[in-house]
């Protein structure tokens, strides 16, 4: 076959680990037709997700490391939530520049089509590729339809009318990142609009009034947008018992009762105070509920260093609920925990990676936002989907979440009347995310669309 013919597609993800995941999963839908994909990345954080993701195995993507000048992270700082140690790695990208025009240029010599999907945060590496022919550029859009649609109508002036009832409830975008990362974030805009469309990972059927107002010209002017969520696989693999190589945590799992676990994790990035530890701890503890706890520290940039740096518990705390509770210091099979049967919620920081796997998976969500887009994903959990029980609300960020309200959460989540329709909610809403992803489905028919549309 002539591969002048071919369509090959280049991804370049942003280095924080939620947004990587998403673009390894979406490299793996399109090699899945037969697409060849080249995936861009810095050495270090593609040495890191190598560890974490069995779906980095595959034949048909070509991963392309790049280094970059060596820099050091500071340590992670209990105080900021946002994640400000990691902005030596996010600046680090930018180096990525020169690599990247390089490798499309020599791709679209012998490609009829280079299709390059970026994350919007690496919208000023990909500057270069626009003038290259054969060349079309598309933004991922890594976070929810729901957050982009309000943060665009209220910058552009409130275009046109909606239902301003959920509007009210949106907590301020006060504190949600450093002034360091906004300025990253600027420096990406002038270069966002060369674009023949944008890509969700979401699904109608869970956004599908936010998908439709993005839609709208006076937001998203002539570009197409493709919502072609879940990334992340929704078939439920862990409730096949493989018994070589299984993680202690689903082994854990298998043991207990359906719905019976409450999962507590929040993402990769954020390092708790050692006070917010303990009430955690005694809160989780009190509610008497069964629960896995990942309490790692957070990741850092320069990778290559890291060192296992251990989260101080209570004294006594693992002893006292053994059996009940299984606390995990290193990597957890995230999207296996939540698609596994004993599990019945997830306490989550709201990244929108964590809200998709765990609304893929039918599970509801305890809401514990940190920074960026986790105030207002919490609010489209508990809301407007109404799967989740408020632990922290944005208002109230600089304040000790106390183990009594830690504590009544997880019983509301767990052992409620309440709880267990928000458990029924949000077991149909994976169901219909399943369908979505099958023939005929409203999120397959996005994704054959976007392929036949790269495929034209």
């Amino acid at each position: 076959m002539d591969h002048r013919n071919r369509v090959v597609v280049v991804m370049v993800p942003f280095v924080a680990h939620g947004h990587l995941n998403q673009l390894i999963h979406l490299s793996n839908l399109v090699s899945a037709h037969n697409i060849p994909v080249h995936f861009i990345c810095t050495a270090t954080i593609l040495h890191q997700a190598r560890t974490r993701l069995h779906s980095l195995a595959t034949n048909h993507i070509n991963f392309h490391e790049f280094s970059t000048p060596p820099f050091r992270s500071p340590p992670p700082d209990p105080s900021i939530a946002f994640p400000s140690h990691l902005q030596s790695s996010f600046d680090s990208t930018l180096h990525l520049r020169h690599p990247v025009a390089e490798l499309v240029l020599s791709l679209s010599k012998k490609a009829a089509r280079v299709v390059v999907i970026h994350d919007t945060l690496m919208s000023y590496v990909v500057q270069d590729v626009v003038v290259i022919e054969n060349v079309e550029t598309y933004n991922f859009r890594p976070l929810s339809a729901f957050y982009y649609f309000w943060d665009f109508w209220e910058k552009l002036g409130r275009p046109f009318e909606v239902d301003e009832k959920v509007y009210k409830k949106l907590p301020s975008q006060d504190g949600i990142a450093t002034p360091e990362f906004k300025a990253f974030v600027r420096l990406q805009f002038p270069h966002m609009n060369n674009v023949v469309g944008d890509l969700l990972d979401s699904s109608r059927v869970i956004e599908g009034e936010y998908i439709e107002y993005l839609e709208k010209e006076e937001i998203s002017g002539k570009k197409k947008i493709w919502a072609i969520g879940p990334f992340n696989p929704v078939q439920n693999e862990s409730d096949v018992t493989v018994l070589e190589n299984r993680h202690r945590c689903l082994q854990w799992l298998d043991k207990q009762s359906a719905n019976s676990v409450i999962y507590v994790s929040f993402g990769t990035t954020t390092t708790f105070r050692k006070d917010q530890i303990r009430e955690l701890a005694i809160g989780l503890e009190k509610s008497e509920k069964r629960f896995i706890w990942v309490l790692r520290a957070a990741d850092v940039g320069d990778v290559v260093r890291f060192e296992d740096r251990s989260v101080e518990l209570p004294d006594g705390f693992e002893e006292r609920v053994k059996g009940r509770g299984l606390v995990e210091r290193g990597w957890a099979p995230q999207l296996e925990i939540l698609g596994h049967f004993a599990t019945g919620g997830f306490m989550s920081h709201c990244g929108w990676n964590s809200c998709m796997e765990s609304i893929s998976m039918g599970v509801p969500i305890a809401t514990w936002p940190m920074h960026s887009d986790q105030p207002r994903n919490a609010v489209l959990i508990t809301e407007v989907l109404g799967i989740g029980v408020v632990v922290k609300d944005w208002e109230h960020r600089d304040e000790l979440v106390r183990d009594v309200v830690v504590k009544e959460a997880v019983e509301k989540l767990m052992g409620s009347k309440e709880g267990e329709e928000m458990r029924k909610s949000a077991a149909k809403l994976g169901d219909n995310i399943k369908k979505s992803m099958m023939e005929g489905g409203e999120s397959r028919l996005e994704m054959d669309s976007f392929i036949s549309y790269i495929n034209r």
